[in-house]
């Protein structure tokens, strides 16, 4: 009997949602999002119509009501339900997230990046000519490029110039040197003997090493409230070894762009600046990341041209279309340019290429030929809200490139936009 009441079911089930397709536009149907994520004191939700047959209505509406046919306004925060129904029957269901009010102030603004790496990093190796031939020291103790010098004899190197003495010391005395490597998530310990190059009558290592690296870029968003900064949109690496460095302190600071390579069709063009890292500094860094630097600032910082605070567009709510980027062209002076969003992916889990963006400002073509090196991390706005970041250009389209959306790099600023704290509280 219950086997057969089981059958019944199904076959009622199925028998309805036969008799539903006539009515239901198939596309806008399967167009209709499971979950969605909203703040308050922004504009509404509007949720695909079905057409007359189909009526929509929320399940909480202290936490959302209907604003229109289509249309419903956040009340109060919480979790709310907006349920598709076809002749007194659930046919979808959204899960709504209203989220408290969040806004960030847009960047723009040029920045110069200094970093100084965790230990030395190893860019190459050399040989040493000595009285019996020609050695490399660095490759017979196993260290490659791309590895970190973290510690010689146990005590933590953090600059190049703590190397030599232990290199002068050790050759004097004919002993090795016991080196702690980092090499990705492996730390491990190996000897490297340094030799008499006979040339320079001194001991050398055979090692190039790097322990600083800096660079420009553009500020893309800070938090009024906590003074947290997000930056570039695209992780910083080394030139030589083209890994991501991996930072133990590093600050931003102003930077003035002098002129503009213009790109061209395989050759990205870029923005001349200069800097100094003695300037008096903007902020720290405290992460060199996917999507980007992030840190916090000394102080409120403006850009001259939109310097209010502004809502934000998760993944989701981003749409085809135009939408604006603010950059610098020329000195510091921050300019509003306009853009096309191309396409973007709803992301459910962080991803660095969300958007594909494309130059359409007539005045910033002439200048630069479309995205260049140092554009990285212009801030998106598209309908009022701050959606992302520029992160890399077409080599073979220089008016063309990839955006990160805002939301991740609000996430890896440590930046709790969906009030995860407070709930676990």
């Amino acid at each position: 009997m219950k086997l057969r009441g089981f059958r019944n079911g199904i076959g009622i089930t199925l028998l309805v949602a036969f008799l539903c397709i006539p009515f239901l536009p198939v596309k806008d149907f399967f167009m209709i999002p499971g979950h969605l994520t909203t703040f308050m004191n922004q504009e509404g939700i509007h949720m695909p119509a079905l057409g007359t047959h189909v009526s929509m209505a929320s399940s909480d509406e202290e936490v959302i009501e209907a604003a229109g046919e289509a249309s419903f306004a956040a009340k109060g925060m919480g979790t709310a339900d907006i349920v598709y129904e076809l002749a007194g029957l659930p046919i979808k269901k959204v899960n709504v997230d209203v989220l408290d009010d969040f806004r960030i102030i847009p960047g723009g603004q040029s920045i110069g990046v200094n970093l100084h790496t965790l230990g030395v990093l190893v860019v190459g190796h050399h040989q040493i000519t000595t009285s019996e031939g020609k050695v490399s020291p660095g490759e017979e103790a196993d260290i490659q490029v791309g590895d970190i010098l973290l510690k010689i004899n146990g005590k933590a190197i953090k600059k190049i110039s703590e190397v030599a003495p232990f290199v002068e010391s050790a050759g004097n005395d004919g002993e090795s040197l016991q080196v702690t490597v980092k090499r990705g998530e492996k730390t491990f310990e190996t000897e490297l003997t340094p030799y008499l190059d006979a040339k320079e009558d001194d001991y050398r290592i055979g090692l190039y090493i790097r322990d600083s690296a800096a660079g420009i870029g553009t500020m893309t968003f800070y938090d009024p409230v906590s003074k947290k900064y997000g930056a570039l949109g695209h992780v910083i690496s080394d030139m030589d070894t083209r890994k991501p460095i991996e930072i133990h302190k590093g600050t931003i600071v102003r930077s003035n762009i002098k002129a503009i390579e213009k790109g061209d069709n395989g050759t990205p063009g870029e923005k001349r600046a200069e800097f100094s890292a003695s300037e008096k500094k903007l902020g720290n860094i405290t992460k060199n990341t996917p999507f980007g630097v992030f840190g916090k600032l000394d102080e409120k910082i403006k850009n001259g041209k939109i310097d209010k605070a502004m809502p934000i567009a998760l993944s989701h709510e981003v749409k085809e279309g135009p939408a604006k980027i603010l950059t610098v062209v020329h000195g510091e002076k921050v300019e509003e340019f306009d853009v096309e969003i191309v396409s973007s992916v709803p992301q459910k889990f962080p991803a660095t290429k969300g958007m594909i963006i494309k130059i359409t400002d007539k005045e910033l073509l002439k200048e630069t030929g479309g995205i260049v090196q140092g554009m990285s991390g212009s801030p998106i706005i598209q309908d009022g809200k701050v959606i992302g970041a520029v992160t890399h250009v077409f080599v073979n389209d220089p008016t063309s490139g990839y955006g990160v959306h805002i939301e991740w790099m609000l996430n890896e600023a440590g930046i709790d936009i969906y009030g995860s704290e407070q709930k676990a509280g």
